[in-house]
């Protein structure tokens, strides 16, 4: 039986129910080649099989010295066999100095290097002629990479919740690991409904508007890496949206749905679900303040306000939080603090979120008004601006928190 809301949720309080709704659904884990690893997130924690580097190496291309030979003043060195990288060279004699390249591993023997334009002559002689050079004095360790200097075996390389990016992944790549435990994508099933709504291409008749909430969501949800199932529009049948739903449901780990859940007469999504576990109530937030939340058929259910700005706030407030803390992916939205380009007023009882444009300087300008209908200044919005709860008004330069889009 669905449930109303008596009381308004705060924004905090209602991420933490879409958390605890979702919180199974991360449960599921697969192991996935490197390659099909970009933008997951990380399932447990991965320690380093090995040293990295697996051994100590060159920093610079120049030769190898024992320091102990070279005093402070220099020396002249007899220049011992080159050493490549991805050889493994001899030991280094007393008072041999090898040409070595970057990355190549240190002889044993050897403790320092000296960059070959700090050598005289500054250039390596040919392969197997007898040389000298001479060189400057050089500390112990001197331009030398220890093994283990990046990371030691054993030691924790990623955590469990890590989004994996291509720095993380060229990480496990250079510990030999070809396979990573990721949380399995989140399947969503994606439903717009109302009368007045129409597919974009179609003719528009008097009282209709075409669909933006199925486009934005969708491409949202499919930004953030889920596999999306949309359905078409939903005409305002309670009984025909209920067949919709349990045709998915068994197919989805999460069912979403745009419109119909407010306290209007005609509100298609409260009704077609009045016989399940699902409670529609308030949120203290503008925009985005109607939310449903809750099982269908034992599958998790968001039910988002149909104003398409209410829609996306709704997504960003609340479910893309959440898919970042519990399955490591989307990468979280990147927070500044900015200040005011102009004056504000906001409903002290609520967070209002306002779209804006940060700049440059560090000043955000506002894009449009408060309205959840206005897609246009959403469009050119690249940040969404957050007033909390006990704010009812900031002047011009106040300093605000900033999520970037």
């Amino acid at each position: 039986m669905h449930r109303t809301a008596h009381s308004t949720c705060t924004v905090e309080a209602h991420r933490d129910k879409v958390g605890a709704l979702l919180a199974p659904v991360a449960a599921r884990v697969e192991s996935v080649p490197l390659r099909e690893a970009l933008g997951r997130g990380l399932a447990a924690d991965v320690a380093a099989p090995l040293d990295l580097p697996p051994f100590a190496n060159s920093q610079m291309d120049g030769f190898a010295i024992r320091s102990a030979d070279v005093p402070d003043g220099g020396a002249e060195l007899r220049v011992a066999a080159p050493v490549p990288a991805g050889a493994e060279p001899a030991a280094l004699g007393p008072g041999s100095a090898a040409p070595i390249m970057t990355g190549a591993m240190i002889p044993t023997g050897a403790d320092a290097v000296v960059p070959i334009e700090l050598a005289v002559p500054d250039s390596f002689p040919e392969p197997g002629a007898a040389a000298t050079v001479r060189l400057p004095a050089a500390p112990v360790g001197n331009f030398v990479r220890d093994a283990g200097s990046d990371i030691s075996a054993g030691e924790p390389a990623l955590a469990a919740g890590t989004f994996l990016g291509p720095g993380q992944l060229g990480l496990l790549a250079a510990l030999g690991l070809t396979e990573v435990p990721v949380h399995a994508v989140p399947r969503v099933l994606l439903v717009t409904t109302g009368d007045e709504v129409v597919e974009p291409g179609g003719p528009l008749q008097p009282g209709k508007i075409y669909d933006a909430n199925g486009t934005l969501l969708d491409s949202a949800l499919r930004q953030a890496g889920l596999h999306v199932t949309r359905t078409g529009i939903s005409a305002d049948d309670p009984g025909a949206l209920e067949q919709l739903l349990t045709a998915h449901a068994a197919a989805v780990d999460l069912i979403i749905t745009t419109g119909g859940v407010s306290k209007g007469a005609y509100e298609v999504v409260r009704q077609a679900l009045a016989g399940h576990d699902v409670e529609f109530g308030a949120v203290a937030m503008q925009p985005g303040g109607p939310q449903g939340i809750g099982t269908f058929g034992g599958v998790p259910f968001l039910g988002f306000p149909g104003n398409p700005v209410s829609c996306l706030v709704s997504f960003e407030m609340f479910l893309r939080p959440v898919l970042a803390d519990l399955f490591g992916s989307p990468a979280p939205r990147t927070v500044v603090r900015a200040r005011l380009a102009e004056a504000l007023s906001s409903p002290e009882h609520k967070h209002q979120v306002r779209r804006g444009t940060l700049s440059p300087d560090g000043t955000v300008r506002l894009e449009g008004g408060a309205g959840s209908h206005l897609v246009h200044a959403l469009a050119r919005a690249n940040a969404l601006v957050q007033i909390p709860m006990g704010t009812a008004a900031l002047a011009a330069g106040d300093e605000v928190e900033v999520w970037m889009l």
